[in-house]
């Protein structure tokens, strides 16, 4: 029954005035401090870089987060409905979702598998047993009343994720770092409340209801939003790597608790505030450096940190209190009576014999050979097969499809992948972003771009008509860049006469940038080439210009 879906009414609702669910958070937010504070982007800048010390006295952030990871299955972690974004309200809803009498759970190997790959990418130690617990607490959106989590052992501890971010003071050194990754557990996620004000009602949605989770749970080894959000980007990458989950933050896929303090260096750590369901990485930088400046002005003033759960508005950049965490809640977990241990085995010999072939067993051996090139080993072969510099793979392998559009120039092309980088990341990628376009929807394929390139390192046409002609074939993604040179006539201009005659229109049009030259301002000649190079539109022969500028200015 478990596996049964059946069409729930289109949207259950609950009147929000006797509902215990419903937090006003627009009252809240009128009440709430509005004074600007300035976000500690300097402060966590100079505590990124290793040779800077905090003074003795001076309050630290410490940030903490844990994660909520979609995996990325075709069904539930417990029931047999489809997962899927977008679709009508309440039509991916199973007897168990809905949590009625006499439904069972059925546990997805998928979802078990999912969370071993993604620990094991993350270097953590696998628990061959571990078990399931109800959590009790009561939302509108949790049917059942309580959750399926891991609470006495998760499937995985004690690992660690590496991280990197831009330091120094020109923000151009790549500074790595670590944080501690305490636990992954397996764990359903709840419904979606939809809050009608003008109505007074609260209408739900279960087609979220028991989609397998996985929660990550880091140590709070960082100090500042840009730690925290560089941390959260690489796992999205490993993430998205090993097929475990999407990581479409927008969609709900990736969210964010921040667990946030300051403190004095050597100190006890501070009372911590909770800003919850963050879900872009840009607005949890935010948010952590507001929360942290939002304390250590707090303490300024002799106020004391509330121990409380908070939200962040992205419009007035502030976090708002939602609930203070005073009274410690009781969830009442109990071990899930409905599932047995969750065990996984090493290799195949391990598994019992009565249990070889069954679908249930999840062998770590397979897994483990099974793991593909993550992020940090695609960046450091980058770095060592081309040469590249490492913010140049860090801009590869971060934006989705780049490093591969690449690596298929490259083949086809005997341009320098150091020199190739620049057009790919500097020229494709900023067209890329000006059409809001991801790497698979460019209409200029790699082949093309490679032929292009071609045209430019045999000397047919420079490099300012190169970026020319690129602009013609996005616009026209069915032309050729040789075909574009030869309708527009934009091949190199090499013919000496012709630019003796280009060069000598140049020096007599000015006549103070010779005399500069002349008189020892080196840099003036670069003027003069562009000067010409404006009289060809960009056609003429770099070498030969500078050639004849010399001889005549001599």
């Amino acid at each position: 029954m478990a596996a049964c879906t059946v069409l729930v009414t289109p949207l259950l609702y609950v009147n929000k005035q006797s509902s215990l669910f419903y937090h006003k958070a627009c009252n809240i937010h009128r009440q709430c401090v509005t004074k600007k504070i300035s976000t500690s982007v300097s402060r966590c800048s100079s505590q990124a870089d290793p040779q800077k010390k905090s003074r003795p006295h001076e309050l630290v952030g410490v940030v903490g987060l844990e994660i909520h990871a979609q995996i990325q299955s075709n069904t539930k972690l417990f029931s047999g409905s489809k997962v899927g974004f977008s679709a009508p309200p309440n039509s991916l809803v199973s007897f168990f979702d809905a949590s009625l009498p006499g439904t069972l759970p059925v546990l997805n190997r998928r979802c078990v598998e999912a969370a071993v790959m993604t620990a094991l990418a993350l270097n953590c130690t696998i628990n061959k047993k571990s078990f399931f617990d109800r959590k009790h607490y009561f939302y509108a959106d949790l049917p059942a009343g309580y959750q399926i989590t891991q609470q006495r052992r998760a499937v995985a501890v004690d690992g660690q994720l590496a991280y990197s971010l831009l330091g120094g003071r020109k923000r151009n050194q790549i500074q790595s770092r670590t944080v501690r990754i305490k636990q992954i557990q397996l764990e359903q996620d709840s419904g979606k409340s939809l809050h009608d004000d003008q109505r007074s009602q609260t209408l739900i949605d279960l087609n979220r209801a028991g989609v397998g989770l996985m929660e990550l749970v880091m140590e709070p080894d960082m100090s500042c939003g840009e730690q925290a959000a560089a941390a959260v980007r690489e796992l999205q990458l490993v993430l998205q790597a090993l097929g475990t989950c999407q990581g479409n933050m927008s969609e709900g896929q990736l969210r964010v608790d921040a667990n946030v303090s300051v403190h004095r260096p050597g100190e006890e750590l501070g009372v911590r505030t909770e800003v919850k369901n963050i879900n872009s990485a840009r607005f949890l930088s935010r948010a952590i450096d507001y929360e942290i400046q939002r304390q250590i002005e707090a303490l300024g003033r002799g106020e004391a940190v509330l121990n409380e759960t908070r939200t962040y508005d992205s419009k007035s950049g502030h976090t708002i209190p939602m609930r203070d965490k005073e009274g410690l809640q009781d969830y009442r977990f109990m071990p899930e009576p409905n599932l047995p241990p969750l065990v996984v085995y090493e290799d195949r010999g391990s598994v019992p014999a009565g249990l070889l072939g069954a679908e249930g067993v999840v062998v770590l051996e397979g897994l483990r050979e099974g793991l593909p090139e993550l992020p940090s080993v695609k960046r450091a072969r980058l770095v060592r097969s081309y040469g590249l510099l490492p913010e140049h793979s860090f801009t590869l392998v971060n934006e989705d499809g780049l490093m591969e559009y690449f690596e298929a120039v490259v083949k086809e092309t005997r341009k320098e992948p150091r020199k190739l980088i620049g057009w790919v990341t500097n020229e494709l990628l900023g067209h890329l972003k000006h059409h809001n376009l991801s790497v698979s929807k460019c209409p200029v394929s790699p082949s093309a771009l490679a032929e292009l390139l071609e045209l430019q390192e045999a000397g047919h046409i420079s490099s300012t008509v190169a970026k020319q002609v690129l602009g013609e074939m996005w616009r026209d993604p069915g032309r050729r860049a040789p075909e574009v040179v030869r309708e527009q006539d934009l091949g190199l201009v090499c013919d000496s006469s012709d630019l003796q005659r280009v060069c000598q229109r140049v020096l007599d049009s000015h006549p103070d940038l010779v005399r500069a030259l002349r008189e020892g301002n080196k840099k003036v000649l670069n003027r003069l080439m562009g000067l010409v190079q404006k009289e060809t539109k960009g056609r003429a022969d770099p070498v030969l210009v500078r050639s004849l500028l010399e001889e005549k200015t001599s």
